[in-house]
């Protein structure tokens, strides 16, 4: 098992910046790959951005130059350092780690942000 706990979020101005964190414990050994995942209001969960087992990273489209994920092997901690927010980042930010056995995937409860002037 692997539990995952996010950190890092809460209210900004647009234009403002955050560091998300995500800690791992328990079974580091099965993480595959991890990834941030966002969901809004009334919206399905989408993802942000995934780095892949071999080191290659994925960011969706809308992340635009804008986020930038990264790993902390020795803290086995997770990061996405977001910055100039738009009040259509505002969304529950949760990191999930695609794991090498069952039960296949961990997620996070989850870290609010809140984009609004």
């Amino acid at each position: 098992q692997v539990q995952l706990v996010e950190s890092g979020g809460g209210l900004v101005q647009p234009g403002g910046s955050l560091r998300l964190s995500c800690a791992a414990s328990g079974s580091i050994s099965s993480i595959n790959s991890m990834a941030w995942y966002r969901q809004a209001p009334g919206k399905q969960r989408e993802l942000v951005a995934a780095l892949l087992s071999g080191g290659s990273i994925n960011y969706a489209r809308f992340v635009k130059g804008r986020f930038t994920i990264s790993r902390d092997n020795a803290q086995n901690t997770l990061y996405l350092q977001v910055s100039s927010l738009k009040p259509e980042d505002t969304a529950v930010y949760y990191c999930n780690a695609a794991l090498r056995g069952p039960p296949f995937e961990s997620w996070g409860q989850g870290t609010q942000v809140t984009v609004s002037s």
